[in-house]
Order: C-alpha cells, then sequence, then structure tokens
C-alpha cells in the first residue's frame, strides 16, 4: 500500500533530527514507499462556495527526507494540495500552542472524516487537551486543582500540607508543552502570588496546580501508546539545578520498565484511545504510579524510547496509519 501523506508541521529546516519525533514519522513513511508533502497549517483553505463540495487546500510541497545533519531534506515546488483528490492520510504534527488557531485548523480538518484519515483524530485532539483530558482518569492522578483565584490556590495548598504531601507546589499553564513555564512554589507561598499575577497576564485560561511531587527527581516516565497497546518507555531525569525532566529543556533519558500501576494505566487508558483515534499518544508518570499529562497534539520521545529498546515505533505507528485507512 502507498499513501500520499502530508505533514502538517512546523518548519521542517529548524528541528533537530536527532531527537525529532516527526522526523522519524517521516523518514519511516518514505522507507515504506509513502510520498510525502510538507505543509504549514497557516496555509489551509476551505472553500464552501457552490460546486466546491467543501473543499480543503494547503499550500505544500513535496518533500524527500534524509539522516545527514545541516542537509536533512529536500523540498519540491509549492502548489496547491487538494487533501482529498491528492492526499490520503494527513499527519498533523505541529507543536502546540493549544490556541485558537491550532482548534480552528482541528475543526477544518475535521471536514475530512470518511474521506482523508487525519492523525491523530482532530476532533479528538481539539476534545482531549493534554491537562483536562487527563482528569478522566483522577484516580491515577496526584491531588490536582485548576483555578485562577490566588485565594482558591492557597486554600489548596494548605489541604496539602494538612494530609500530609507537603506545601510545595508545581504551577503550570493549561496549555503549556514541552516543560515551558513550569514553576514550584515553596511552601510559605513567597512567590506565589508573583507567579498568580504572571499566568493572569499571560493567559486566559486557569492554570493547573499539583503537590510537587519528590518521586521527580528520579525523573519522568513518557509512555507512548500506538492506537492503544504500549509500544516502549523512556525515563527523564532532570538537569542539574532542575525540577523539570522534559528533554526540550534539558533532561535526560534512560530505559526503564513498567510498574505494575503504569501497566493498569495504559489498560485504563487503552480503550478510549482506541475509540477516539488517538493513535500516537506519549504519557506522562511519575514515582511509577502518578499520571499527570496525556499527550495528544504532538507526542514526542520515540527517537529515543528506540534508541534504548532496539525498538522501531515508528513503523508500529505506520502499520496502525494504514490498517485504520485500510478499513475506511
Amino acid at each position: 500500500m502507498t499513501l500520499r501523506i502530508a505533514v502538517q508541521m512546523d518548519p521542517i529546516e529548524s528541528i533537530n533530527i536527532a531527537g525529532d519525533s516527526s522526523f522519524a514519522l517521516m523518514l519511516s513513511a518514505q522507507d515504506r514507499g509513502h510520498t510525502l508533502y510538507h505543509y504549514d497549517v497557516r496555509t489551509l483553505a476551505y472553500d464552501a462556495s457552490e460546486g466546491a463540495a467543501g473543499r480543503l487546500t494547503c499550500w505544500g510541497a513535496p518533500v524527500t527526507v534524509q539522516r545527514v545533519e545541516g542537509a536533512h531534506y529536500t523540498l519540491g515546488e509549492y502548489r496547491l494540495i487538494d487533501l482529498v483528490a491528492d492526499i490520503d492520510v494527513v499527519l498533523m504534527r505541529q507543536d502546540p500552542p493549544f490556541d485558537l488557531g491550532y482548534i480552528t485548523a482541528t475543526h477544518l480538518l475535521e471536514r475530512l472524516e470518511g474521506r482523508t484519515l487525519v492523525v491523530n483524530d482532530p476532533a479528538s485532539v481539539r476534545n482531549a487537551p493534554e491537562k483536562v483530558f487527563v482528569l478522566d482518569y483522577a484516580r491515577f492522578m496526584p491531588p490536582t486543582f485548576i483555578a485562577r483565584r490566588i485565594e482558591d490556590v492557597r486554600l489548596f495548598q494548605q489541604r496539602q500540607v494538612a494530609s500530609g504531601l507537603g506545601g510545595d507546589l508545581v504551577v503550570k499553564p493549561l496549555h503549556g508543552n514541552g516543560g515551558k513555564a513550569v514553576f514550584r512554589v515553596p511552601a510559605d507561598g513567597s512567590n506565589l502570588g508573583a507567579l498568580v499575577e504572571m499566568f493572569q497576564n499571560a493567559w486566559v485560561e486557569p492554570f493547573m496546580v499539583q503537590p510537587f511531587l519528590p518521586d521527580v527527581s528520579e525523573g519522568d516516565k513518557r509512555i507512548v501508546l500506538v492506537d492503544g497497546e504500549f509500544a516502549g518507555a523512556i525515563n527523564r531525569k532532570p538537569g542539574e539545578g532542575e525540577f523539570r525532566s522534559n528533554l526540550a529543556v534539558g533532561g535526560s533519558a534512560e530505559a526503564t520498565t513498567l510498574s505494575p500501576t503504569e501497566e493498569e494505566i495504559c489498560a485504563a487508558l487503552a480503550p478510549e484511545l482506541k475509540a477516539r483515534g488517538l493513535v500516537f499518544v506519549g504519557i506522562d508518570v511519575i514515582g511509577g504510579k502518578w499520571l499527570t499529562e496525556i499527550n495528544v497534539t504532538s507526542p514526542t520521545g520515540i527517537v529515543a524510547i528506540d534508541r534504548f529498546n532496539g525498538t522501531d515505533t515508528s513503523a508500529l505507528i505506520w502499520e496502525a496509519i494504514e490498517r485504520r485507512h485500510a478499513a475506511m
């Protein structure tokens, strides 16, 4: 089966080919004989005029990739591409912010349903933001609070002290990514006012608050699920002087296995991910038991997982995509 694949992603010239999951997926697709096109989400256009039959197009170019630093891609001529007539699969891989632009793109791509396969499913991506979808699995989460008022956060902090979890908090944007703007608040709350003020000025949505988990010093685990099935995992450890373990902010990776609770988490998530068309998902777990995020927009980590485990997660993802496309 040869597929025509349009990859919706950030500028290809700026990616880190040593660890970029989108690049790994493109290499794998190319090895499988598929044809690749690259386009910027900002070029999506929808024609609802009479006779257009709801035509969704983008301004894209054929692309070939190779694992050569500084010469990792070759683009053909850009042209108008019909995402139904010219494309079999849209791979939605641009990074957040998960803003109105991102949400609007999911609404447009959703109109391809039944004609062109979009991975991950755009309606499910829109309805399952990382730090909101995870609330459906609160039984696996640390105590979690979403709010905007500092008074509410202080009450939450007092409850954590009373419960014996300690008073240190972690505050993070509800729709952030890559460990950006994640702050630790000490038990005395000395910087809480300034942080709340900053969050209120920077984002219209509420923010997420959780107790600081000392286990994070041993890292947090990125677990990848492909069409609901466990595909691999790595442990990400914070860099010196950091508590954030994201690789994007200097964390390091190491091989790992799943704890019994992590296996239980994966089993609980599997049917819902599969039903929602969330083919490539990365979940984050701290201390072998605390589920913190379900990443569906542009998950990462497969390059490090394959390096440590000798696996081929990209191939598993394409096998799942090919199965879904064949079943359309």
